[in-house]
């Protein structure tokens, strides 16, 4: 404690006296320096200062008739604006105290944007320099950044440790290093901590954060975690039941966290039956489960349902989702041919590389080829290109197609490249009936998928064709049996392009454990860290040994203690949503809530245009966009309601699992739940037929609601609610009510 309490009080030394000495040495040091560099230092005053900001002259109309290269990304653009653009009038050769440039930021001329840096301050006085030396635009003689680090790269600050400075090293193309911090941009990914100009973090709430710092083209995250103290707390030192656990439980111990107990025998059958099959277990099942005393039950529940038929029902879905398969872009046979292959390759347990080079690599008639389908709704070389770096790389390019990414590596000249390896698809539509003759949207009718010999990108940077090239690779693509698509989906899904793995294990994880290790989960970039990096590299690894294997993938999550953790949070990790000391109470999908509600009621659901007794995760796409095709049917609607996506976009964000107003109301008073209870031929039906007692019919209706029994006082006091009505079934429906309605059957704990 004694040599605890002495670190301590150094570092508020260090943060008190010798980090504001060390910046001004630093700041002192680099005003000495030689004539300034345009590209590594006026740039970066800029940048800095907030100039070429988005929401400021960065913008792409600029402000006040002054407009820069948005966060700097076209220096030479800069240069010109600067020094040439309205003749010269922003900078002053002769008398550099009286450039615009100068005026402006340190309001000593009327200036929009208020203060962006005082005369005394080392941007003042790089600008200053700048100019008095003659302005040069060392373009072809600066040296180019290389690389960027930032010191600490992560820190866990207990409590009372509050802050922490950030130092930035900037390595360059001539084998120089030098120390950047005061012209490092600082951004806070969140309201748990700010940080000074000198880079100084300073706590304002207990939590994890992530700082990006950014100078010139490049950025660096910093993850830090600002710990309570918890004098009273100690290890629990929880037994790990595979890697997994080894990882999650190593930064919960630093985080000073104790992960909750194990889950109930209960709990964990409604989990594993809901996230494997989207369905609940039958009351029989969960009467067999629970009176098993066997230590091993948990993992021999696994198999048998990992080969059941609603299983690639339910894991059929999520691709479906994702890959965009409604009618109004493939037309309702496109969607039922393009549903059967994903859900014959999730039956078969096709390995997950082979499944996505058939999507990218599959010509043909999209009614005989059905993975061709894959391209009916991606109609460009652009759309195609994003969404597959979306849904296969986890990379979201869309900002690169406008100007470089601001918080990732990508450039337009990556995106552009990248799209160019999408450019030789072409479409012969053999017939398009389309209900709305002026909707180029909608497409009713068979398509011949080909690769065509001509087709190219142009990339509107340069103005010329852009160069197809795979994406984050230096050399250009070169084609593969003639096709640029074959060439991509061997580098795609090959064991060394690492990202893949790494992108396909995040969205099981997130799927199974209701969060990803990066979140978004196609959302990867260095300024969005994953939560535990080493346990998606060592998932990514076990994924690849496994030739891309889902089945084994779902066994090893699911088999791990930390999936298995109980949902109610301990006093130390109450406030815990990201590092999986618990699992975070989530409402059931669309899906899984009516198919439960179908299977507790034993009513069988009824969509138009499909056979009765279909269940809602069977449904091959939603309901058609164009409204001429529409049928009223309050199953759809429900579904929509409770947020089943309507396939326009290539992410998992699409689809809604928040709770409204909307939803509450469909299930208090909504036909669905009130027809199924009330439909004259269901559960309750057979129950009063049966010949069973109240107390019979009551217990039945719990354990197949909820995978439970009553306790007693319950059982006691809905048995006379029951013999004490007028109507037994009227007293039944109103149980039956309340259990759909409970908060135990529409969340997953």
């Amino acid at each position: 404690m004694t040599e605890y309490k002495n670190r301590s009080r150094r570092m508020e030394f260090a943060v008190r006296v010798a980090v504001p000495l060390l910046t001004s040495l630093l700041l002192s040091g680099l005003a000495e320096a030689s004539e300034p560099s345009f590209r590594n230092d006026v740039m970066g005053v800029l940048s800095k200062a907030g100039c070429n900001a988005g929401t400021c002259h960065g913008n792409k109309n600029g402000k006040g008739g002054f407009r820069l290269s948005l966060r700097g990304q076209d220096p030479d653009v800069d240069y010109q604006t600067m020094t040439r653009d309205v003749f010269g009038r922003r900078i002053n050769a002769l008398d550099p105290n009286q450039s615009l440039i100068l005026l402006k930021p340190t309001t000593q001329v009327s200036h929009e944007g208020g203060l962006r840096f005082r005369k005394e301050s080392e941007e003042f006085q790089i600008l200053h320099r700048w100019i008095a030396a003659g302005m040069e635009n060392d373009a072809d003689s600066a040296p180019k950044l290389s690389r960027l680090a930032v010191t600490p790269g992560e820190a866990v600050l207990l409590d009372p440790i509050d802050r922490v400075p950030l130092r930035v090293r900037a390595d360059f193309s001539d084998g120089t290093t030098r120390d950047v911090t005061v012209l490092t941009v600082f951004e806070t990914s969140n309201g748990l901590a700010k940080v000074s100009r000198e880079g100084l973090v300073e706590r304002v709430g207990f939590g994890e954060t992530t700082i990006l710092a950014r100078y010139l083209h490049l950025q660096q995250p910093v993850r830090l975690a600002f710990v309570p103290s918890r004098p009273g707390f100690a290890w629990a030192n929880p037994s790990a039941h595979n890697y997994i656990d080894d990882h999650i439980f190593a930064k919960l111990r630093r985080l000073r966290m104790n992960p909750s107990d194990v889950c109930s025998d209960a709990v964990f059958l409604r989990r594993a039956y809901l996230d494997l099959l989207g369905l609940l277990p039958s009351a029989d099942e969960a009467r067999t489960f629970l009176s098993d005393p066997s230590a091993s039950k948990r993992s021999r529940l696994i198999e048998p349902l990992l080969e059941r038929p609603e299983f690639a029902d339910f894991w059929a879905l999520k691709w479906a989702d994702v890959l965009r398969n409604e009618a109004h872009s493939l037309d309702a046979k496109g969607v039922q041919n393009f549903y059967h292959w994903i859900r014959q390759s999730v039956a078969a347990n096709k390995p997950l590389d082979q499944f996505v080079r058939e999507l990218l690599t599959t010509r043909g008639s999209t009614y005989a080829s059905a993975a061709a389908n894959y391209f009916r709704p991606n109609r460009d070389p652009a759309t195609r290109a994003k969404a597959a770096a979306q849904v296969f790389l986890g990379i979201r390019l869309q900002c690169a197609e406008c100007h470089n990414h601001p918080f990732d590596r990508w450039t337009q000249d990556d995106y552009y490249d990248w799209s160019g390896v999408f450019s030789k698809v072409g479409y012969k539509v053999l017939e398009n009936k389309r209900d709305i003759g002026s909707d180029k949207h909608e497409w009713k009718g068979e398509q011949i998928v080909f690769a065509p010999r001509r087709g190219s990108v142009v990339n509107l940077r340069t103005g010329q064709p852009a160069r197809p090239r795979l994406l984050g690779t230096p050399l250009a693509a070169e084609q593969h049996d003639g096709d640029l698509l074959n060439a991509l989906a061997e580098w795609l899904t090959s064991p060394g392009n690492f990202q893949f793995a790494r992108a396909q294990v995040n969205r099981v994880w997130f799927h199974l454990m209701g969060r990803g290790l990066v979140e978004p989960i196609d959302d990867f970039r260095a300024t969005n860290p994953p939560s535990h990096p080493e346990l998606l590299d060592a998932l990514a690894h076990d994924f690849v040994e496994h030739h891309f294997d889902l089945r084994h993938l779902v066994r090893v999550i699911m088999a791990s203690r930390a999936y298995q953790l109980s949902s109610e949070p301990n006093e130390s990790n109450a406030e815990d949503e990201v590092n999986y000391s618990h699992p975070l109470v989530r409402r059931l999908t669309a899906e899984q809530l009516l198919d439960a509600q179908s299977q507790v009621t034993a009513v069988p659901l009824r969509f138009a245009g499909f056979p009765s007794g279909l269940r809602a995760a069977q449904l091959p796409g939603v309901r058609p966009e164009a409204k001429g095709q529409r049928r009223s049917n309050q199953m759809d609607q429900f579904l929509e309601i409770f947020g089943k996506p309507p396939r326009l976009l290539t992410s998992e964000t699409e689809r809604s699992c928040e709770c409204n107003m909307s939803q509450a109301f469909q299930m208090i008073s909504g036909p669905t739940v009130n027809d199924l209870i009330a439909e004259k031929n269901n559960r309750i039906s057979d129950l009063l037929a049966s010949g069973k007692s109240t107390r019979e019919m009551v217990e039945e209706l719990y354990w197949t609601a909820l995978s439970a029994g009553p306790l007693d006082d319950q059982l006691d006091r809905l048995i006379a609610s029951v013999d004490d009505a007028k109507d037994r079934r009227a007293g039944l429906e109103d149980i039956l009510w309340g259990l759909l309605n409970s908060k135990d059957f529409l969340f997953r704990k």
